[in-house]
């Protein structure tokens, strides 16, 4: 057999044996989360409904002024639920290395697996509470539906992959200092109303504005929100910038996962 061929089915071997691996951390990670009590893994996407039932209860009986005359209960779903994908992912990641270090001594399980099926789990969470509300608040006449669910999906997908990033960089850096684990909470509440979830860009002087575009959330939340209220939406992004970011992070994510590799010790 060519050496192109027997490389390519190594590959294929590694890529269905991770792929296992991370299947089974994901279902450990549910069962250990959740447990089979009450209603047991359904709390995964019951419990980010919740709150975005909660904020958007809170945000039409205060009749929060958002800046448009976009409705109020489609604005806190598309705002609220985008906060949960990217502010939950770092949080379930941090200091998640120490109690799963025992499962390192298993020659398939790399730090970035457990990293990846945490990740995961939040993402099918908060995915599910989004689209699942969408659905649900559009049934009892609340909401439209999406005009450009293509658009809201890249918009989506895009907040997933920053919140993915920066959550395996910070859960990987966490190796090195007890800080970051310390400093993340207050950080992601500051970081909320920088997100774009309260408000909507066009809305915003120009100043502030220029400050924003720093922010990469605030540019997916902007796709999210053309996607579901299409004409009736003015976004502003920058999709260039928004795929940079995401990469840099990335990239930043690897580096400090190489450096995690080799510093920790399955015990």
């Amino acid at each position: 057999m060519p050496a192109g061929a027997r490389n390519g089915e190594s590959l294929l071997h590694s890529f269905a044996v991770q792929r296992r691996v991370i299947g089974a951390l994901l279902m450990r990670e549910i069962l250990t989360r959740y447990g089979r009590h009450n209603i047991g893994f359904l709390w995964l996407f019951v419990e980010p409904m919740l709150f975005t039932i909660g904020v958007t209860a809170i945000w039409t009986a205060t009749k929060t002024i958002h800046g448009g005359n976009l409705p109020i209960t489609a604005f806190a779903i598309t705002g609220y639920s985008s906060v949960l994908l990217w502010r939950n992912m770092p949080a379930r990641c941090i200091a998640s290395i120490e109690p799963n270090a025992a499962l390192l001594h298993h020659r398939n399980v790399k730090i970035i697996d457990i990293f990846i099926s945490r990740v995961l789990v939040e993402m099918m969470g908060a995915s599910i509470s989004f689209f699942g509300l969408t659905v649900f608040f559009h049934f009892i006449g609340w909401t439209e539906l999406p005009e450009d669910i293509l658009t809201l999906l890249l918009g989506w997908l895009s907040i997933a992959w920053f919140g993915a990033a920066l959550a395996i960089f910070l859960g990987a850096l966490t190796e090195r200092s007890e800080l970051v684990d310390k400093l993340w909470h207050p950080a992601a509440y500051l970081l909320f109303p920088f997100s774009g979830a309260g408000f909507i860009v066009d809305s915003t002087p120009q100043t502030l504005q220029n400050i924003l575009y720093f922010f990469p959330m605030v540019h997916g939340v902007e796709i999210v929100r053309e996607g579901y209220f299409g004409s009736a939406f003015h976004p502003h992004y920058d999709v260039a910038y928004l795929v940079c970011s995401c990469l840099v992070l990335s990239l930043l994510a690897m580096l400090e996962v190489r450096v995690a590799t080799r510093n920790v010790v399955p015990s």
